[in-house]
């Protein structure tokens, strides 16, 4: 315990080190995170408000004791509440640019869901996902793949290609399949888009369902069936009633098109909390070193 006047300044070195010799702390704080930032602890008898300042190593933690003087401070109660870990963790979001027939947007994903698999104790995530068109003009009726891509890329090239998709992917424990179509994807793209007024979740698992189709199980994302089973497997409702209907989605595919992605070149590209950017289908480390920084920006 810690004995406070009318008005004292705590280092946190000073708290910390009471926080650690407390058995009681041992015992509850498993879950309590110190870092990154550290508020500014205005108390009173019954009440009490916070102010974030950055923390440093002389970072001092002040408290007005100004109904009770000579109060004494329980470390473990003083932190707990400065820290709290239940239900006020922070909201990290993210925008993801993508195509649905982008090979590293689906090696994005996988590594982006890691991340946020890893700092989940941490941050709660919002991922939104954004149209992007790497082929405008490709044909909606589809082409073999693999004729697509060796006339795209050459035939030696091609061959190089295939070959280093398919250890990625086996890296992250999918088996790159390169049979099937590949074609316009306006269609997943309106249908990626409505997903997300029934909820972000529920557009992130549309989204994995049809990277797994198109990637791993030769499906072609411009085939209606293909889409609505998709749909049908997340919860969307209302999918058939969007696809048939080839003009709906249109005006709100390009609305987010024109507000996200219009001013990149390629994808993945992902925004988070508006200002950290990132491209390519980057390592976990990346995301969570850019969650940190985020979470850790005085404008945030």
């Amino acid at each position: 315990m810690i004995r406070v006047a009318s008005t004292t300044r705590l280092s946190l070195g000073t708290l910390i080190s009471e926080i650690i010799s407390d058995e009681q702390w041992r015992s509850h704080a498993s879950g309590c995170r110190v870092g990154g930032y550290v508020d500014r602890f205005m108390a009173t008898a019954t009440s009490a408000t916070y102010r974030r300042l950055p923390l440093s190593d002389t970072a001092w933690l002040q408290v007005e004791t100004t109904t009770r003087p000579n109060t004494i401070v329980d470390p473990l109660s003083f932190v707990a509440g400065i820290f709290p870990t239940t239900g006020e963790k922070k909201v990290i979001k993210i925008d993801v640019s993508s195509d649905t027939v982008c090979p590293w947007c689906f090696v994005g994903k996988q590594n982006l869901q890691k991340a946020m698999d890893s700092a989940k104790d941490q941050f709660d995530f919002e991922v939104r996902w954004h149209p992007f068109f790497l082929n405008p003009n490709a044909p909606k009726e589809g082409v073999r793949k693999t004729d697509f891509y060796k006339q795209k890329f050459g035939p030696a090239q091609y061959e190089g290609i295939i070959s280093r998709m398919t250890k990625v992917f086996q890296s992250l424990g999918f088996q790159y399949d390169t049979s099937g179509l590949t074609g316009n994807t306006m269609d997943s793209h309106r249908l990626i888009t409505y997903a997300s007024t029934q909820g972000y979740d529920k557009q992130n698992a549309l989204v994995e369902e049809l990277f797994l189709n198109y990637f791993c199980q030769g499906k072609y994302i411009g085939d209606r069936q293909v889409l609505l089973d998709a749909a049908q497997k997340v919860g969307i409702g209302g999918a058939a009633e969007l696809l048939e209907d080839p003009t709906k989605g249109i005006e709100e595919v390009q609305e987010e098109f024109e507000k996200y992605s219009s001013g990149i070149n390629g994808v993945p590209h992902y925004v988070i909390n508006g200002k950290y950017k990132l491209s390519g289908g980057q390592p976990p480390e990346v995301f969570l070193k850019a969650f940190e920084a985020a979470a850790n920006d005085a404008s945030f």
